[in-house]
């Protein structure tokens, strides 16, 4: 059994080929004849691609990848297969947007417009300094950077703020001389009340 096994995990052989004159395809050397046959007779060799295709649809190939056709934009006569390639990416007067304004206009025209509008200068909000619009994106990045680092040394740079004292306690104010004073002033204002009424009693007696 174990032999059996053995035989069975074993690879399987390779399979001869042999290259067909036609289609120059690797085809089992078994099958070659047959296939040379068929292929000769129903396959033809495109002669702008070099793709097999079936007689019968030759036509039909031809126009749907190689046929010339006119370019609507520029009148440029090309294959139908290059057709979408050269309208998206080739054409001259395919329309391109400018990358300054976003102004859109033919392609053939772009290089002289962005020459003019990327010499147009735009205030930078950051450094206040007017800059050129071709040199806009390198500008603002250095800018920020400048920003940054001119940040930081300013931090440094910061005198720390001088240590605030709490003011000196306020002295109470000095009593004015006390009860001694106190008691002078209402001798004083007693005597003025008497003699005050003193006099008043003594005018009225002399009335009567």
């Amino acid at each position: 059994m174990a032999a059996a096994a053995d035989a069975g995990s074993d690879p399987a052989p390779a399979v001869a080929t042999s290259t067909c004159a036609h289609c120059q395809r690797e085809i089992p050397s078994s099958n070659i004849d047959l296939h040379s046959v068929h292929c000769a007779r129903n396959l033809q060799k495109c002669d702008h691609c070099g793709e097999m295709v079936a007689r019968k649809l030759m036509e039909e190939h031809y126009d749907e990848y190689h046929a010339p056709v006119n370019c609507s934009l520029c009148k440029e006569t090309l294959q139908r297969e290059m057709l979408d390639l050269h309208k998206s990416k080739q054409c001259t007067q395919r329309m391109v947007a400018c990358e300054y304004c976003e102004y859109e206009l033919p392609a053939v025209d772009l290089h002289e417009h962005q020459d003019v509008c990327g010499n147009r200068t735009e205030l930078c909000q950051t450094c206040k300094k007017y800059v050129r619009l071709r040199e806009w994106i390198g500008h603002e990045m250095q800018c920020q950077v400048n920003s940054n680092v001119s940040a930081a040394s300013s931090s440094a740079r910061t005198i720390p703020e001088r240590e605030v004292r709490p003011p000196p306690p306020v002295r109470p104010a000095r009593p004015v001389q006390g009860a001694q004073n106190k008691r002078l002033l209402f001798t004083i204002a007693v005597t003025g009340i008497a003699v005050m009424i003193g006099s008043i009693l003594f005018q009225r007696e002399e009335s009567f």
